[in-house]
């Protein structure tokens, strides 16, 4: 079994293929934290490892013992009020002003397979024998509340999943004002964190700081994940890199506010919790009720970073990520927004589409501007009516003229917002998120629609459903261009009003649900400005996300690359855009920004009719090149291998294999031109050593081995490809 229990020592033992996760019912039938790394051999106890001794200067729980302090403990899911003086896992709020807990073991499960949570989006197995889980309930008699903490473990993936479910059995009201999914206790702090930050059009930097005492945080209170953190953090020992070397990742599957935090205590102990931001939430916990946190993905690897991101991208791509689309091959896309913007009719966007088949394309998606009075940003959200003026012959009329074409048609929708010149918002006014005695704020125009309110969703769904079944649409593009703020909504009392965002959220996921599976052949891809809400939660019911609104090679470098500290290739939307580029004014050649959007979901954002032969040519080796290794670069293992973020980068590299090592694509970026360089050369990971490569356009062959230590000369192999600013070169490897 992969999950074990000591009952002498009460031990809880869970065992990956190379992880164990170790903890055990403590003296006061709390739970306790003792192991979390590389796999351990197991014993009937693990005592000798949580050893406490006396200390001074703090609290103890039992009279006349001098030991048992909750101050000096590593504890499991902790709570504040009895000795233990750091940041709880949660805060539960009692009639009679107590935020005193204690939650004691009541008893445990352990079976086989996963089960569903209850209205999120999680994580899953498709046949009971590729996980087992445990679920452990705490109860508080007091209260007369029931604390649920569920783990499973993956067989085939080195990842522990946990969740936390908090039951009211009792008849007072209870409010839970503090909720994390997971938190953990490590032995020591010699870590540095990482984190993904940014802002739009620059998501997912990879930031690197030394853990100190105290708490370093982060956090998102915008309504959404967001473009400024991401749901992840990773805690890796000083000496690890990419290849080598111990690391810890914690994901949320979540999309809306969060707390990610890492506290240092005065005994050099570092406890990392994640989950809803605590910020501004409360939760009513009527008799009766429950709540459902959200789910965390927890690996550990001691491969170095791209250990543990090739955990997090097999099991997201495979097990988080669902559907028709999960493991088909994503179709070429060509988008008309930078090509028109507003400013389309029926007839040019058909000769567009006209223009892209005979390049290769498959898919053509209309973008903004297809509804309402939609011909600037200032109108018509919310109005999911066609404007006849543009599309005489409706979406119905111009998809089946597109797919005539011989291509699948797509969609965009922004069905989260609404703009106060509608017909919606002028019969709704409520709808919108705000608080009556306040004035509202806009952003770009818009404003977001209450997704809190059951009548919201039902609406919308209406509204989307009815165009989806009536046109011949194979994609949807969800845009989300604004964070909430005057958070509130009309409909529900002042003791709830702090539940707005949560429930927001499951109104999305609720609208997602039912939309997928009405429309299981639909390829749906998240889009929130952009990378606003580029995380887990999205993949559930989104196989691919538009990863950036800035579509600039170079800077795409960056977010690709920190992107992929978590997610799969397959999961990025990656196009080749019109230069000038329209966020930085940057040049690149037409050949660097396919050879950076090759290395995730593949399209082109540019009016193709504009374009000369020479580059139309062009642009059809480059779709024949995706569609002949696409397999390879979605369902492959990416290693990076040279890192934009290192001081003064001038390269970037990384290389997908696949899973039989049969094939590779290596792609090489360098960003300037430097007199008089040295030899430089790229080192491939991955490859198997034994196995004789070629290359192609080279006539010579190399062992796996070479390539992996001795590595590739650049100015000898791909020189003409590297001459100048922003020059790029890719490698294409297949086993002889």
């Amino acid at each position: 079994m992969t999950i074990l229990f000591n009952e002498q020592s009460k031990e809880f033992h869970l065992q990956g293929s190379n992880t164990s996760y170790i903890f055990k019912i403590l003296e006061n039938n709390h739970l306790g934290h003792i192991y979390y790394g590389k796999k351990l051999t197991h014993r009937d106890s693990f005592e000798r490892m949580y050893h406490v001794r006396h200390q001074p200067n703090t609290n103890y729980e039992f009279e006349g013992d001098n030991k048992f302090s909750l101050d000096l403990i590593k504890q499991e899911y902790p709570a504040f009020g009895t000795t233990d003086f750091r940041e709880p896992a949660y805060q539960l709020l009692q009639e009679n002003g107590s935020t005193t807990t204690h939650f004691e073991y009541k008893e445990h499960t352990i079976y086989k397979g996963k089960k569903k949570l209850e209205n999120l989006p999680a994580t899953y197995v498709e046949a009971e024998t590729e996980a087992t889980t445990l679920e452990v309930s705490l109860y508080d008699r007091v209260i007369d509340a029931e604390l649920l903490l569920t783990y499973t473990v993956f067989e085939k993936f080195d990842a522990i999943t946990r969740s936390t479910k908090f039951v009211n059995h009792g008849n007072q009201n209870l409010n839970l004002f503090r909720v994390m999914s997971a938190s953990v206790d490590f032995f020591d702090s010699d870590f540095e964190m990482i984190q993904l930050s940014g802002s739009w059009a620059r998501e997912r930097h990879i930031e690197n700081r030394k853990l100190v005492p105290g708490i370093q945080r982060i956090s998102s209170a915008r309504g959404t994940s967001s473009a400024q953190q991401n749901p992840f953090i990773a805690l890796k020992r000083p000496s690890t890199n990419e290849h080598q070397g111990e690391v810890y990742g914690v994901s949320l599957v979540y999309s809306g506010n969060f707390s990610a935090q890492v506290e240092v205590d005065h005994y050099d102990v570092s406890r990392l919790m994640i989950g809803i931001n605590p910020f501004n939430f409360n939760w009513l916990l009527e008799a009766g009720e429950s709540f459902q946190a959200p789910e965390v993905v927890m690996v550990y690897s001691d491969q170095g970073l791209n250990g543990m991101s090739q955990t997090f991208h097999e099991l997201y791509r495979t097990r988080l990520a669902r559907g028709l689309w999960r493991d088909k091959e994503r179709p070429v896309l060509i988008n008309n927004w930078e090509a028109t913007y507003f400013d389309f009719d029926e007839q040019k966007i058909v000769n567009i589409a006209k223009e892209s088949k005979q390049l290769g394309v498959e898919l053509f998606v209309l973008d903004d501007g297809w509804f309402g009075k939609r011909n600037d940003d200032t109108t018509s959200l919310g109005d999911w009516f066609v404007d006849e003026s543009k599309l005489p012959n409706g979406i119905t009329g111009l998809a089946n003229k597109v797919k005539d074409l011989g291509l699948e048609f797509g969609l965009w929708f922004e069905p989260e917002m609404v703009s106060k010149v509608s017909e919606l918002y002028k019969t709704h006014p409520d709808w919108v998120i705000h608080r009556p005695e306040r004035k509202i704020s806009h952003g770009r125009n818009q404003y977001v629609l209450d997704f809190s309110r059951q009548d919201v969703v039902d609406y919308i769904y209406g509204l989307m459903a009815e165009i989806l079944h009536e046109a011949p649409i194979s994609y949807v593009k969800w845009d989300m261009n604004r964070y909430m703020s005057e958070i509130g909504s009309a409909k529900l009392p002042a003791n709830r009003q702090r539940e707005v965002a949560h429930r927001y959220i499951l109104g999305v996921y609720q609208l997602y649900e039912r939309l997928t599976t009405e429309f299981p052949e639909v390829l749906f891809e998240s889009c929130a400005s952009g990378g606003c809400r580029f995380d887990p939660g999205m993949l559930y019911y989104a196989p691919q996300g538009w990863t950036s609104d800035d579509t600039d090679a170079v800077e795409r470098l960056k977010i690709q690359y920190g992107t992929s500290m978590v997610y799969p290739i397959s999961s990025m939307g990656a196009h080749v855009s019109a230069v000038p580029n329209h966020q930085v004014e940057r040049i690149t050649s037409l050949a660097t920004r396919a050879n950076v959007a090759y290395f995730g979901a593949f399209g082109y954002e540019l009016d193709v009719s504009e374009m000369d032969e020479q580059e139309k040519h062009q642009v059809k080796q480059q779709i024949q090149f995706y569609k002949e290794n696409r397999g390879l670069i979605q369902q492959g293992t990416f290693h990076r291998l040279e890192s934009p973020f290192t001081h003064e980068a001038n390269t970037t590299s990384w290389i997908v294999v696949s899973q039989d090592k049969t094939e590779a694509v290596a792609g090489y970026y360098q960003l300037l031109a430097l007199p008089n360089a040295g030899f430089q050369r790229v080192v491939f990971k991955g490859l198997e050593p034994n196995y004789a490569y070629s290359i192609d356009g080279i006539s010579e062959t190399f062992y796996g081995d070479e390539l992996m230590h001795a590595g590739l000369q650049l100015d000898k192999y791909a020189g003409e490809s590297l001459t100048g600013d922003f020059s790029s070169a890719i490698f294409k490897l297949t086993k002889i």
